[in-house]
C-alpha cells in the first residue's frame, strides 16, 4: 500500500492488528506538528522531547488497551494527550503553562489558544464541556453571571440590567464564581481537558 496516502485510521487499524511499522509512519507523519505544539508551551527542547516521548508511550498504551475509538481523528486525540501531559508537567513543577503569555493560569485561555489548527476545535470542545460541567457546581446567582459574561459576551452593565442587581454586585458574583471555580478545580484535581 502507498503509505503516504494511507489515512491515519487505516494505519491505526493495521497497528492494532500487529503491524508495528504503521505506528512509526504515524509518528513520523505527525511528529513536527505535535512537537511544535508542545514546544510552544514549554519553551525548552529537552522538556518538549520528554513530553513528546511520554505522549507516544501513552498513545501506545491507550491503543493497546483498546482506548482509541475516535476513528479519523487520530491527530486531535494525540494532541489532547500531549496537552494533558504539558499541564501535568507544569503541575509537577508547581507552575502552569503560559497560555496567551499569561503567567497566571487562566481557565479560559485554552479556549482562545491560536497555536492550534485542525485539532483546535476538538480540544476547545473538550475544554468547554469540562468548564460547563464545573460551572454547574456553582451557586445559581454566580452561575448566571458567569454564563452571561463568558458565553453570551454581555457587559456587566447589561448583566446588571437583566438580573436587576447593581454592576458592583454583578462584578462581585463574577469574582466569586471564578474563585469557586478554582476551588472546584483544585478539589477534584481536574485537568481542563481530558
Amino acid at each position: 500500500m502507498n503509505q503516504s496516502k494511507t489515512t491515519d485510521a487505516v494505519l491505526v487499524s493495521s497497528y492494532l492488528k500487529g503491524e508495528e511499522s504503521s505506528l512509526s509512519i504515524l509518528i513520523t507523519r505527525h511528529k513536527q506538528r505535535i512537537y511544535s505544539f508542545i514546544y510552544s508551551k514549554v519553551f525548552d527542547r529537552d522538556v518538549a522531547e520528554d513530553v513528546f516521548q511520554d505522549t507516544f508511550i501513552k498513545v501506545i498504551n491507550s491503543l493497546k488497551r483498546g482506548k482509541y475509538n475516535e476513528e479519523g481523528k487520530f491527530l486531535p486525540w494525540v494532541m489532547r494527550i500531549a496537552h494533558n501531559l504539558v499541564i501535568d508537567h507544569f503541575r509537577k513543577n508547581n507552575r502552569m503553562p503560559k497560555f496567551e503569555n499569561n503567567s497566571d493560569f487562566n481557565i479560559f485561555s485554552v479556549l482562545s489558544d491560536n497555536s492550534l489548527n485542525a485539532e483546535k476545535g476538538m480540544i476547545k470542545e473538550q475544554v468547554e464541556s469540562d468548564v460547563r460541567r464545573l460551572i454547574e457546581e456553582l451557586p445559581e446567582d454566580q452561575k448566571e453571571v458567569l454564563m452571561m459574561r463568558i458565553y453570551k459576551d454581555m457587559s456587566f452593565k447589561e448583566i446588571s440590567e437583566q438580573t436587576g442587581v447593581s454592576i458592583n454586585t454583578a462584578l462581585g458574583r463574577m469574582r466569586y464564581a471564578l474563585i469557586n471555580l478554582r476551588k472546584v478545580i483544585d478539589k477534584h484535581n481536574i485537568v481542563l481537558t481530558n
